[in-house]
């Protein structure tokens, strides 16, 4: 029986989990990066999740280890699980979250829709996709790209001549003529139940998630569901997976991205679901039954507090956030730079979507000011 979780990273993820964690009667350890992080309440460890000593220490300590992040090493997880530690999810589906090419290329083979793609290693594979889709590609770096990094929009072989110099492989896609981007959120315990929350709708800022609308208007929840599953199970995913989707005009969904942990998309669960998705994952990691992912409300809007200098951490205005009735805030003990996630909010409502959304927008001046 799993008794003892172990999350390596010690972001706003690992922090999310320490209260369903204790209500769930679990302990939760967390190997931080640096001392002062985001979960420090259950930092037991500070190192370099890098380093196999290091990893294989912590996870001595505990019954299971699970993610903040998807950027452990596949050689050091791969060892691990060699000698016996329990890893969720395993290093054999955390692969295709690490890796674009591999997750495109076992997407593909499982039938799932995604948009065209080819492996480019030269100029002349550059210049050959980029002949086949009217002169442009959506150029990727295969492993450490997020919020917008590692991504770039090319016309020709010279945009990407800094990347291609570089000798190493990269991920041309088809620039996607999508009218919005949603998100498909589930859970898959290690016994292989399978759980969904309802898909929805995600907006981007400068590469950055600055909204979710829960559940997505006149979206296709059912297809989303569906795909989901199958990611889970094709993939043997434990744990909460995060599919994005791109929609486009004719309501085709095609599959960007992946992510195999709790998600920035999924923050809004906290107050809007009967489980969160981070008390969903800990079930799921745990092989515990899944809990039920209905909606409290009709609606749901989260809203993420972007840094706006380097001394506004948001705590400062928290108690004028405070007055605006049905919004929630959540900060995440980060101190202060421009740009950098600093918190969410999340407002429900019964009304209408904008009504959750305008009570956010509310909150969020306030703490802005």
């Amino acid at each position: 029986m799993i008794k003892t979780i172990g999350v390596i990273g010690g972001g706003q993820l690992a922090r999310m989990m320490i209260t369903p964690a204790q209500e769930l009667g679990l302990t939760l350890k967390v190997l931080a990066e640096n001392e002062g992080s985001s979960a420090s309440l259950a930092a037991t460890a500070v190192g370099d999740y890098t380093d196999y000593e290091t990893v294989k220490r912590f996870a001595e300590t505990v019954d299971v280890i699970t993610f903040d992040h998807e950027h452990v090493p596949l050689p050091v997880l791969e060892k691990l699980e060699a000698e016996g530690f329990k890893v969720q999810p395993s290093s054999s589906a955390l692969r295709f979250a690490q890796n674009k090419l591999a997750m495109r290329q076992k997407l593909s083979e499982l039938g799932l829709p995604v948009p065209d793609w080819a492996e480019i290693t030269s100029a002349n594979e550059l210049q050959n996709f980029l002949d086949k889709h009217d002169g442009v590609a959506v150029l990727k770096t295969p492993t450490g790209g997020y919020d917008g990094k590692g991504v770039m929009i090319v016309r020709s072989v010279e945009d990407a001549s800094d990347w291609l110099v570089k000798g190493k492989p990269l991920l041309a896609e088809e620039k996607v003529d999508f009218v919005r981007e949603l998100a498909q959120l589930s859970a898959r315990n290690t016994s292989g139940q399978w759980s969904s929350w309802q898909v929805v709708q995600t907006v981007q800022k400068d590469g950055v998630c600055s909204e979710v609308l829960s559940p997505a208007p006149n979206a296709d929840g059912t297809s989303a569901a569906i795909i989901a599953k199958r990611i889970a199970e094709g993939l043997g995913v434990t744990g909460v997976l995060a599919v994005e989707l791109f929609e486009t005009k004719d309501g085709t969904l095609l599959i960007n991205e992946l992510a195999m942990r709790p998600h920035n998309s999924g923050h809004f669960s906290i107050e809007g679901s009967v489980t969160s998705q981070f008390e969903q994952h800990l079930r799921a990691v745990a092989d515990l039954p899944l809990g039920d992912t209905r909606s409290v409300s009709n609606f749901a809007v989260m809203l993420n507090l972007l840094g706006v200098d380097d001394s506004n951490t948001f705590v400062e205005h928290y108690s004028a956030a405070l007055k605006v009735p049905g919004a929630h805030v959540h900060t995440y003990g980060k101190s202060a730079r421009e740009g950098r996630k600093m918190g969410h909010i999340t407002a429900l409502s019964n009304t209408s979507i904008e009504e959750a959304r305008q009570l956010a927008l509310q909150a969020k001046e306030a703490l802005h000011a």
